[in-house]
């Protein structure tokens, strides 16, 4: 499986992000729909920070056309886009330079502000192939939710300021570009450095991480750490793109490395190198993930037969899985604890249906997010006992590279043929396994 994997330890911007996947093998070339639509220029370099060679990729304007454009402060960390706060805190990378050294100004702020639905509206616009255009509305759907609960507006009418801008429009479909071009079955990221003091905003100083990047943490997968640094590492845009793209894992997985590469921040720092790496490898297959919740209650007066039929009963409201298991309950009374997997969709319905069965006055939801599960399908096989042949289903589990882990017989077609052919259920159903194998 064709895996890309982001190292957010040292944090994410949207430059970074760029740098990093352009390292890593993506072409630039495919950033020409954006210099088309925007009049900008993607310029790619390299720099060194703290001894490790990176790719800066910066969003130019001509100089010509930049005037008046309102250049931000680059004394603190992350990137270059602002949000809706009117945070001077995406842009500021290392550096101090505004103006390439051919009369060309960096983008940062440059262009009209747009609302959420001007920035989807010039998305559109790109004539971006269907996967990549689906990626990055979505990713700007994901930040102007953040800046909608920030502000309490909606999101039609949230409006984006700087991050509308053409750089920031540049750094997210940029990135989905680059992505699509690197073509992975899966993206990760290990924990994500928010970086730690405070961020000033148009609305004053605020702590680390900003609003918008609590909220964007909140609805990604990946988890989000503070430091290692006092200043900010995580930007709005670098986590609305991890946000889209990633699943979170504790440490990179076990995988062939076949292309690696640093993308560079602008701010240099005295101990730790600004940099994001990415890696592009092939790693084993995995198992399917799979959004569940998991909903608990404790019954000290159910009887047998009301607990023989909640599999049935909670089965027709959507349960995906139903354990009920012995407890000890206060006073050291008999009891039972159930234990229901649902999907998110089925959750209340499923915790209605367990209280009327029950009569219990509580149902909880247990701290479980997703499931991996296999990919499971059912095959026929022939089967001979005694002389006789027989057809058996089978459930057969692999991975989503169809690697087979374990191939079982249905219980019910093995008891049918046990009956008929006068053995046990264990033989009929370890000589079906056999037939599938063969």
């Amino acid at each position: 499986m064709r895996t890309l994997a982001f190292d957010g330890r040292t944090g994410a911007s949207g430059d970074m992000i760029l740098g990093a996947l352009v390292a890593a093998g993506a072409d630039p070339d495919v950033l020409a729909p954006v210099e088309d639509a925007l009049d900008v220029e993607y310029r790619v370099g390299e720099t060194t920070r703290n001894g490790i060679r990176a790719t800066t990729v910066d969003v130019l304007v001509d100089g010509d056309g930049a005037e008046g454009a309102d250049h931000v402060d680059r004394d603190h960390g992350g990137d270059h886009d602002h949000t809706g706060d009117g945070h001077a805190h995406d842009h500021a990378r290392q550096g101090d330079h505004d103006h390439g050294d051919d009369g060309h100004d960096h983008a940062e702020g440059n262009g009209p502000h747009r609302s959420y639905v001007e920035c989807v509206a010039v998305v559109e616009g790109m004539g971006l192939a269907g996967g990549v255009e689906t990626d990055a509305t979505a990713t700007f759907r994901l930040l102007g939710e953040a800046e909608a609960r920030v502000h309490g507006t909606d999101l039609a009418e949230t409006a984006f300021h700087e991050v509308g801008a053409d750089d920031a429009i540049a750094d997210i479909v940029g990135a989905a570009l680059l992505v699509d071009d690197l073509d992975p079955d899966r993206v990760v990221t290990t924990p994500v450095a928010a970086g730690g003091g405070t961020v000033e905003m148009s609305h004053g100083v605020y702590p680390v991480p900003a609003p918008a990047v609590a909220y964007l943490a909140e609805e990604a997968d990946w988890r989000l750490e503070g430091g290692p640094l006092e200043t900010e590492l995580l930007t709005p845009t670098g986590a609305a793109v991890l946000a889209r793209f990633a699943e979170g894992v504790d440490s990179l997985p076990s995988m062939d490395v076949t292309a690696a590469g640093y993308g560079a921040g602008r701010k240099s720092f005295a101990e730790r190198p600004n940099v994001l790496r990415a890696t592009v490898g092939e790693a084993a297959g995995r198992l399917e993930r799979d959004d569940i919740r998991v909903l608990e209650t404790n019954l000290d007066d159910a009887t047998p037969e009301v607990l023989g039929g909640l599999q049935d009963s909670l089965a027709e409201a959507g349960a995906r899985d139903v354990t009920i298991l012995p407890a000890t309950m206060k006073k050291s009374r008999p009891g039972h604890l159930v234990k229901v997997i649902t999907k998110p969709e089925d959750a209340e319905a499923v915790a209605r249906r367990l209280a009327e069965e029950t009569g219990t006055l509580g149902v909880r939801e247990a701290a479980a997010g997703h499931r991996w599960v296999a990919d499971r399908h059912f095959e026929t096989v022939e089967v001979d006992v005694g002389g006789e042949r027989f057809e058996v289903t089978v459930k057969v589990a692999a991975d989503d590279d169809g690697a087979v882990y374990d191939v079982s017989a249905e219980y019910d077609d093995a008891a049918r043929v046990a009956d008929a052919a006068g053995v046990p259920v264990r033989e009929v159903r370890d000589r079906a396994a056999a037939a599938w194998r063969r």
